[in-house]
């Protein structure tokens, strides 16, 4: 195998790496918004390598749809074209695929080491694992094992429809309707969507605090400095419990649920202290089934890059 652009590409970061037989190169990561395309970061990316001319393929993990070798990213103006590419780099073979599928083909090779647990449950082997993966978007995927025929199959589940279990919930969705027509999982469950949720909670109160980004919402939660940066992270962690239980029954993930993404590794100590898995687990008559689910946040950093590499060495070439 000769060397292999890798490639994480989400709304707010992208980051890349050079697979150089079966080993993966130092992640450079840099901000989207930085550069008017995919192929100008990547030629800023690949300038700064001394093997640069030795890079003749690339798997590209894309936060978005794709269809055709095509992606346009969901939360950001990039396109990534598998013509395009293979035409600008010259590379032999090009595969573009979601992200959270790349993130996904990681499942097997992690470790104990990878992930905390969050409450009781246990991973039963062989069966599916369901990946959620909060960040700018919300991506959702799962892992099929099958020995030479495990698969991962991707989805858009993000973008299906926000269900309230209470009613403060009620209230917020029914805001965040009155804003944005459809309200999906990502519009609480992603940076702008905890946001969404301060912003919301505040409205509704009367209220005029603002924060202006999802970090500040998170530190002043856990530091305690606003009382609806509390409530805005304890209503994100709800709600990450219910879509999450939704997803484990969707695709009968008795091998668990991982969870991923930029913002939920953040909080790992938090979320214990939150309702997060009695709302994972209260599904009327199947509480005892998802009593059984594991639930474990991904705290290795870039994990994608496992799956890329599993993804260069595994899937046909294609483009």
């Amino acid at each position: 195998m000769r060397n292999c652009l890798l490639a994480d590409i989400g709304g707010t970061r992208a980051r890349f790496a050079v697979l150089a037989g079966s080993r993966i190169g130092p992640i450079d990561a840099m901000a989207t918004g930085e550069y008017a395309s995919a192929v100008d970061a990547i030629k800023h990316f690949l300038n700064r390598q001394d093997n640069a001319g030795g890079v003749d393929s690339a798997v590209i993990a894309a936060a978005g749809p794709v269809e055709g070798g095509r992606c346009t990213l969901t939360n950001a103006r990039w396109i990534l074209d598998t013509d395009e590419l293979k035409r600008t780099f010259r590379f032999r073979t090009v595969n573009i695929v979601n992200d959270v599928e790349a993130l996904a083909w990681t499942v097997p090779q992690l470790g104990p080491a990878d992930v905390t647990s969050v409450g009781d449950g246990s991973e039963v082997t062989a069966e599916p694992v369901a990946v959620i993966a909060p960040g700018t978007g919300l991506g959702m995927a799962c892992f099929i094992p099958g020995g030479d025929r495990e698969r991962v199959l991707s989805s858009e589940g993000g973008h299906a429809t926000l269900a309230a279990t209470d009613p403060r919930e009620e209230q917020i969705i029914g805001l965040l309707r009155r804003r944005y027509g459809h309200v999906s999982a990502e519009r609480v469950l992603s940076g702008p969507g905890l946001l969404n949720l301060h912003d919301a909670l505040a409205e509704l109160d009367g209220s005029s605090d603002r924060l202006l980004t999802a970090e500040q919402v998170t530190r002043a939660a856990i530091d305690g400095s606003s009382s609806y940066a509390r409530q805005a992270l304890d209503a994100f962690c709800s709600f990450l419990g219910s879509v999450a239980g939704s997803a484990a029954l969707m695709f009968h993930a008795s091998g668990g649920v991982l969870i991923a993404g930029g913002i939920v590794p953040r909080i790992v100590d938090y979320l214990p202290r939150t309702d997060f898995r009695t709302r994972f687990e209260s599904k009327g008559r199947f509480r005892r089934y998802l009593e059984g689910v594991s639930t474990r946040v991904i705290t290795r950093p870039d994990p994608a890059f496992l799956g890329l590499k599993t993804l260069a060495e595994r899937i046909p070439p294609g483009g």
